[in-house]
């Protein structure tokens, strides 16, 4: 599930809500689509779903090919 955040006007700052552990989450800046972010809290990976709105999701679990 993703999360919508808010902007501060004339800032490149936003504030978002983790998907996992609900806690808030400080951006300096609007970060770009596909980032992987870290949550301070509870230290899960969340991707950045989209800029517009800005929403987070929890991000994939990266898989071993095995050398394939």
């Amino acid at each position: 599930m993703s999360t919508p955040a808010t902007t501060t006007p004339n800032t490149a700052a936003a504030t978002c809500e983790c998907p996992e552990c609900a806690a808030a989450i400080t951006l300096s800046r609007i970060p770009m689509r596909g980032e992987v972010l870290r949550c301070a809290d509870c230290a899960v990976e969340l991707e950045v779903t989209s800029t517009t709105p800005l929403t987070l999701a929890l991000a994939p679990e990266v898989q071993e090919d095995w050398g394939e």
